[in-house]
């Protein structure tokens, strides 16, 4: 009987399903869960809901939980760690899961990480927040934000060209931190498989990945109520 009783999940994860960076990690732990066959009754992580549309990361109470004022936060073993490639970083090494081979793979998976945060969900994510999530943005700066956008949308495609993954025939850390807003295409107005089909391609093996979820689905928080938004 006590087999079966529910136990506390080894990672918390401070999320909610808009953010495209706290999807990276969700989904990371979902797949590796799935993965292990985790049982219902002892599930990998567990989601903790924060109310980013009614400010509470701008609360004291949450700056003490992370200074940056942001999701994701995973929390383990004692240890509270922020930012979405620092932790995916960190779970690839602890979960023995999606991390690089060898040093060329580790400089590799590096400079995608980077690029990715430096440009494809930096622009992605705040076009996709101006576009929908604003109150009467600017068009000439939507505009900037879409080019922007296309410029690292286009580098991407290119490089998926003859590629499954990012790092060629398997999936890494750097195919989740990039895929983090991908699916979000309705909202960001980017029809993936007419204009940048290697990445649709790529998009559609991640969803093969054991228990993908959008992130609507897998994170608290969807929809969001109307005095929200």
């Amino acid at each position: 009987m006590s087999s079966d009783k529910q136990k506390e999940p080894e990672y918390l994860l401070y999320c909610f399903a808009q953010s495209g960076n706290a999807y990276k990690v969700a989904q990371l732990l979902e797949t590796v869960g799935v993965q292990r066959g985790q049982p219902t009754h002892q599930p990998l992580w567990r989601p903790r809901f924060v109310d980013f549309f009614n400010g509470e990361t701008r609360t004291p109470e949450y700056r003490a939980i992370n200074v940056m004022g942001e999701v994701p936060v995973l929390e383990f073993g004692g240890q509270r760690l922020s930012q979405s490639g620092a932790i995916l970083e960190t779970l690839a090494a602890r979960l023995d899961a999606f991390g690089p081979r060898n040093e060329a793979e580790r400089a590799e998976v590096l400079r995608w990480l980077l690029f990715d945060n430096h440009k494809f969900t930096s622009y992605t994510a705040t076009y996709r927040f101006m576009r929908n999530f604003a109150r009467s943005p600017d068009p000439a700066v939507l505009d900037f934000f879409r080019a922007r956008c296309e410029g690292a949308w286009n580098v991407l495609n290119a490089h998926l060209a003859g590629r499954d993954y990012v790092l060629g025939e398997r999936p890494t850390i750097a195919d989740f931190s990039l895929a983090g807003y991908v699916f979000f295409d309705d909202e960001i107005g980017v029809h993936w498989r007419k204009e940048y089909p290697h990445i649709h391609a790529w998009m559609e093996r991640f969803r093969a990945l054991p228990g993908w979820k959008h992130p609507y689905e897998l994170m608290p928080g969807h929809p969001l109520p109307k005095a929200a938004g």
